[in-house]
């Protein structure tokens, strides 16, 4: 019996106390087509005893109609919930399991391996704070394992895990697990990740997944449990910036007036001085307040509403930062843009940009190289297909307040929309603001007139050629 069984028996409010004060790690799953990620977290949750009896049972039963085991249990079948994925037996959605073990809580999200949903891997990436990777023992490291990889660097995970699965199916032999591991340590090496563990494990077999396995002996390292439970994460949260996105202005009556929203970054205290951006206004709070009542300070990731001590106007999209600590402002910056529509990125094309809580008219007005996902080369490319990804030169129609995705991955991201199908055809990560009078690819001429006309012309008249919109303007 575990202390937090014999605790849940004895005082269950120690328990829940105990339980609620455990850190949270966010991870995926992902890597190339049948490397095993749905079983592999079918495995984690059968074997640390996280599945219901009933779920058990059912699992059993689906086995026998759609598993593709034979007649042993399929545990991919946990997450691949949809009929169609277990017609064919891949994944398709991003699938998420919530699951706890003393040490540590987690949420995992189950991505798909084909390149054609490489945006619901891109998704289920967005959140996360450690990313493993599997690779199948057999064919070694494959282009979407490193199409992933990149994009886990872009989205600033930090943590890998590379899984090298089925060691079973190459007879546990170390000479394998050496040239894989060997392989993609010299990929990654052009990657921005801080700590990257290579495990070998069998998740059909359940070999080095939560138990120790006789086949690995010869592995010395930790099992794939012990090194999600141990990875440390969080360290740069405490070094971030504060930055509150307002969401809603709270008026409940004539007496009290508040801003709503989630903390993006770093902490803030009753009594701090702070600016309001884009008005630049200046205020100190007041009170930090949340349903179960006021608090001293708040942090990253808390859900509250901030008072201040004058009467200054702030809307939705406004972002509260400290004094002297300013988040950037401006229309125009360049970012890494991953591609997720069929219908290609096209330069110019007016699209709506949504920020935390603010959304912008613009365009994307230049695409200044497409990346080579398997040699991470520069490609020459005017525009991004589908699955594509690219640094991009964009320009707003407005001001928006931002920072840089590698200071803050919340105020430094963004999604593109199509303002014709409301569809989001991609998703952005800020790298810097740039120049339009030292950029010598973007226009200098275009007025602020101009570029509203061209919008309300693109609204009304979508059929337009953008060579008929520069004729109205003689260019």
């Amino acid at each position: 019996m575990t202390s937090e069984t014999n605790l849940l028996e004895t005082d269950i409010l120690a328990y829940l106390k105990c339980h609620e004060e455990k850190d949270l790690l966010q991870f995926l799953t992902c890597g190339s087509v049948d490397d095993g990620k749905s079983t592999l977290i079918g495995r984690l949750l059968h074997d640390s005893k996280m599945i219901f009896e009933d779920q058990l049972a059912a699992i059993e039963k689906d086995s026998k109609k759609s598993g593709t085991q034979g007649d042993e249990i399929d545990l991919a079948l946990l997450v691949d919930g949809l009929q169609s994925e277990r017609e064919q037996g891949i994944t398709i959605d991003v699938a998420y399991r919530y699951f706890a073990t003393e040490k540590r809580k987690f949420i995992i999200a189950d991505t798909p391996g084909h390149e054609q949903y490489t945006r619901n891997m891109a998704t289920g990436a967005s959140n996360c704070d450690l990313a493993v990777i599997l690779v199948d023992a057999r064919a070694g490291v494959k282009s979407q394992t490193r199409r992933h990889s990149y994009i886990a660097s872009l989205l600033g995970i930090k943590h890998i895990i590379v899984a090298v699965n089925k060691m079973d199916l190459v007879d546990y032999k170390q000479s394998v697990f050496d040239d894989v591991k060997k392989e993609y340590l010299a990929f990654s090496q052009q990657l921005a990740f801080d700590d990257i563990q290579v495990l070998p494990l069998s998740a059909l077999r359940g070999d080095n997944v939560v138990n120790n396995s006789k086949e690995l002996g010869w592995f010395t390292g930790p099992t794939m449990m012990k090194a999600l439970e141990e990875v440390k994460i969080g360290e740069t949260k405490s070094n971030e910036e504060f930055r509150f996105p307002v969401q809603w202005v709270n008026r409940p009556n004539s007496e009290f007036r508040g801003f709503s929203g989630t903390i993006a970054g770093g902490l803030v205290k009753v009594g701090d001085s702070i600016t309001v951006l884009p008005s630049g206004k200046q205020s100190t709070v007041k009170s930090i307040v949340t349903f179960d009542g006021e608090l001293a300070s708040a942090e990253h990731g808390q859900a509250v509403t901030i008072t201040l001590n004058d009467e200054i106007d702030i809307s939705r999209g406004d972002m509260i930062c400290h004094q002297g600590h300013l988040a950037q402002m401006g229309k125009y910056f360049e970012a890494d843009i991953v591609w997720m529509s069929e219908d290609a990125l096209m330069p110019n094309k007016q699209y709506d940009f949504k920020f935390t809580g603010k959304y912008a008219s613009g365009s994307i007005v230049e695409v200044v190289h497409r990346v080579d996902i398997n040699s991470l080369q520069k490609m020459d490319a005017t525009h991004l297909e589908l699955n594509e990804i690219g640094p991009c030169k964009v320009r707003l129609t407005q001001q928006v307040a931002f920072d840089s995705y590698q200071d803050n991955r919340q105020t430094g991201a963004f999604i593109v929309i199509d303002r014709l199908s409301n569809i989001t055809v991609a998703a952005g990560m800020i790298k810097h603001p740039f120049s339009i009078d030292e950029d010598d690819t973007t226009p200098t001429n275009i007025s602020e007139f101009e570029i509203e006309l061209n919008q309300l012309i693109r609204k009304h008249f979508p059929h337009w050629e953008a060579q008929d919109i520069g004729q109205l303007f003689g260019k």
